[in-house]
């Protein structure tokens, strides 16, 4: 539809464990980090009017989390209140930010 329409926004979600490492999730980093390759590889084959970023969300009190963390997971904003500033965020992207690794803040 993106193609069609000629304009658009592809948002791969990678971590901030995508652009560092941590002890212990090694294969969780290593995914992270080839979302960002291939995020950066796909924003430059795209056709004209189109985007690609990686989106680091930040930390999220999810259920992953709070079986790493425990209750430490609780002083993180949940899903729906990452949302409400997520949104708007999401809705700000541009034929600018091709190529960029972002992280919602």
């Amino acid at each position: 539809m993106m193609i069609e329409r000629g304009t658009g926004v592809v948002v791969n979600f990678s971590s901030g464990w995508g652009r560092s490492v941590s002890a212990d999730v090694a294969p969780y980093c290593a995914t992270k980090w080839a979302m960002e390759g291939l995020t950066k590889a796909l924003a430059e084959e795209l056709p004209e009017g189109l985007a690609a970023v990686a989106l680091n969300p930040g930390i999220i009190d999810t259920e992953m989390l709070r079986k790493t963390w425990g209750e430490g997971a609780g002083g993180f904003p949940t899903a729906k209140e990452w949302g409400a500033l997520a949104v708007p965020f999401l809705e700000r992207l541009s034929l600018k930010d091709n190529g960029q690794s972002l992280t919602v803040a």
